[in-house]
């Protein structure tokens, strides 16, 4: 199976006003040339384009394709559901608008704390097993947004899981919020093939600092930005899928041009990522080195640089990354106090070696990610 998995999640429209909005007829000759080119893997879920992904997907796909000739993954969305009790009514809804049997993967949909703990109370890890079972999914696994040690937790006591979907990209590779690598490193240490999802981080990683792009272009002139991201995510040995969300023919070509026959990065083009990685982040908002030393004498204990990391995410890249920023948020703030419950007893300042004014960025953070 080639590397590069077409995701459903930011199809072209008829309304760019309206989510919901897909223009089939664009996904069809976008799914075309997908296959056309021997790439058969393709992912979608409930909430995107309001369920019409999933019906875009049985118009241009389904009703097109015989069966054995592509793979689908769909999800299930734990938010969207009121109660354990309505899991078979989702899945069987999912069924129908996908025009199809049976599922080839199926994932508990974005896990972290909050959504894990529902999870383990509603009996989700046994639904999708059962569903197994049954012959109606072929493989089950997860997609995750939290911390390693998490993760580490739930494939400890959960080792019927076959596959993770991580958010895999050169910026968040060593990030504190998302670590990347640490969540690549578990899922590899309990033998579970990764799918990456947000290689280009949302489309963040397409509009770059100008000098970013100077290093990849004086590199390789004509390669996209983009490529340089995907086949970052797509070169750990471990990486089964990379997902691209392309949005329009042009990024399907351009994805194609390099994953058809993919290379891994080699050792110069790693360097050179790394180099991008660190000129991108000098561009950040607030300039936290996350030392932490601002966190032990904290007395609501505000997860202060994991925070600022998240905030910096968001402020760098905008509306892509809005929900992913929150959810982030919402799943560290389980464990540790708001932004807004910051007493501004200055306790943080006082051990900051770069001398930020803490109490002040955490206003910030509070008015971007609370409410």
């Amino acid at each position: 199976m080639k590397k590069l998995g077409f995701g459903l999640m930011r199809l072209p429209l008829l309304d760019k006003n309206d989510y919901s909005s897909v223009d089939v007829e664009r996904v069809k000759k976008m799914v075309d040339q997908f296959m056309e080119n021997g790439f058969t893997y393709f992912d979608t879920a409930a909430p995107y384009h309001q369920g019409n992904s999933e019906v875009a997907f049985r118009e241009a796909v389904v009703k097109r394709y015989p069966r054995m000739a592509y793979t689908i993954t769909d999800k299930l969305s734990l938010f969207m559901i009121r109660d354990r009790s309505d899991f078979p009514a989702f899945f069987d809804s999912q069924l129908e608008r996908l025009g199809v049997d049976y599922v080839d993967y199926y994932w508990l949909h974005g896990l972290g704390g909050p959504s894990c703990r529902q999870a383990e109370e509603w009996g989700a890890f046994q639904f999708v097993q059962n569903l197994k079972a049954a012959g109606k999914v072929k493989h089950i696994g997860l997609s995750f947004h939290d911390k390693a040690a998490l993760l580490d937790e739930i494939l400890t006591r959960h080792p019927e899981m076959e596959y993770v979907q991580l958010q895999l990209n050169y910026l968040d590779w060593e990030d504190a919020t998302v670590e990347a690598r640490k969540c690549y490193e578990v899922a590899y240490k309990h033998r579970k093939p990764v799918i990456v999802m947000e290689p280009v981080k949302g489309g963040s990683l397409v509009n770059i600092p100008e000098e970013a792009h100077r290093l990849f272009h004086g590199y390789a002139p004509d390669r996209s930005d983009a490529s340089w991201a995907i086949r970052f995510a797509a070169s750990p040995a471990n990486v089964m899928m990379v997902l691209s969300g392309m949005s329009d023919e042009a990024q399907m070509e351009d994805n194609i041009s390099y994953m058809a026959k993919f290379q891994p990065l080699n050792e110069d083009e790693q360097e050179i990522v790394a180099q991008a990685a660190e000129i991108i982040k000098a561009s950040i908002t607030i300039p936290c080195t996350a030392c932490r030393y601002c966190v032990d004498d904290c007395p609501k204990k505000i997860a202060i640089p994991d925070y600022f990391a998240i905030y910096n995410n968001l402020k760098r890249f905008g509306g892509p990354q809005g929900m992913v920023a929150r959810t982030y948020y919402g799943n560290l703030t389980q464990a540790h106090g708001k932004a807004s419950e910051c007493i501004k007893c200055g306790k943080c300042e006082q051990h900051c070696p770069q001398h930020l004014p803490i109490r002040e960025y955490l206003k910030d953070v509070a008015g971007e990610l609370e409410g």
